[in-house]
């Protein structure tokens, strides 16, 4: 039998790896599974979404492409799944804009009250070009890339006192977001701002640890905050959109092709959350109807002072809010 010399057997292996037979490890060696985090639970629409969008890539791919979802903040809280993108440790996230706006002003500035006053404005706003712009600084300040917005319904007050007014939020301890944003916005209102981590707030309402609860329509449905609660006030004020994001990191090593279908995809599920949940919202307040719990509007003409007093403090760090309102306000 004869013995291959070294220089043989490197030579066999070259033109080994030029044959047609490599394709199928080319291939292969493209599969990639991605990993997105969000803190919402089983059965979220933000939850929902992330999962459709593992189907769709999934499909599109024909496998090559798969994903999983780690919900209810598996891999961490916020904060925690920002470092995770920031490092490429983690793909995708869907993060709320209370997270990146407290970290950038200028996304903050889509959480500024009233910059719209209707859910049903809200599916139309957070998809116009220039808000979708907003996340032109996201790569330079977060390391992350944005790909859309998915969208929550307004937001009111769960009292476990009867208002019916603004006037009633003075002195209140409420529960909110800490979001600066919200923190500022409720302050210029009398409310003392009560962060409480979510899990805890049905008991602290139920104690009086704290007087109310301001959250969005779904949300509050969901947890049924109507049974630890006297009014409901629809301020019609704030809604809290989450950005899907995409470390950068692992975005600069994505293929064109690639990028360019979790971008087409990614904008297909969002679509279908943000009419879907504004199609719904609707019926779950008639839902808070039949309940028989006393429910209030905030009328426009009582919302302009509290503008001013937060645009005195916002406008100074994020000028962009003054073309937003326009935006909004065109809707």
């Amino acid at each position: 039998m004869t013995k291959l010399t070294r220089r043989q057997l490197l030579a066999a292996g070259a033109a080994t790896a030029l044959l047609p037979l490599a394709a199928p490890s080319i291939s292969r060696a493209q599969a990639r599974e991605l990993r997105l985090g969000l803190i919402t639970p089983v059965g979220h629409s933000w939850n929902d979404t992330a999962l459709k969008l593992a189907d769709v890539l999934k499909q599109e791919t024909d496998g090559r492409l798969t994903m999983t979802v780690f919900h209810s903040g598996q891999l961490g809280n916020e904060p925690a799944m920002m470092q995770q993108l920031q490092s490429g440790a983690l793909d995708m996230g869907i993060i709320q804009a209370a997270e990146l706006g407290s970290r950038v002003d200028h996304i903050a500035a889509i959480n500024a009250p009233y910059l719209v006053r209707s859910t049903e404005a809200v599916a139309k706003f957070v998809r116009h070009p220039e808000v979708l712009k907003l996340f032109e600084v996201l790569p330079a300040e977060t390391g992350t890339v944005g790909l859309g917005w998915a969208i929550t319904g307004m937001r009111a007050v769960f009292s476990a006192r009867p208002i019916d007014s603004i006037a009633g939020l003075s002195g209140m301890k409420l529960r909110i977001n800490p979001t600066p944003v919200y923190r500022d916005f409720y302050q210029n209102l009398g409310a003392a701002p009560t962060p409480i981590p979510t899990p805890q707030v049905f008991d602290a309402m139920s104690n009086g640890q704290v007087d109310g609860l301001e959250a969005d329509i779904e949300f509050s449905w969901n947890q049924r905050f109507d049974k630890v609660s006297k009014s409901i006030l629809r301020m019609n004020a704030l809604f809290m959109p989450a950005a899907a994001v995409v470390s950068g990191r692992v975005w600069a090593g994505l293929p064109d092709a690639d990028k360019e279908l979790i971008s087409r995809s990614v904008t297909a599920v969002l679509d279908e959350q943000i009419d879907s949940l504004a199609g719904n919202e609707p019926n779950l307040i008639e839902k808070f109807r039949e309940t028989g719990i006393a429910m209030h509007e905030v009328p426009q003409a009582d919302t302009e002072a509290s503008i001013a007093a937060f645009d005195e403090i916002w406008l100074p760090k994020a000028p962009v809010i003054a073309e937003l309102r326009k935006i909004g306000a065109s809707l």
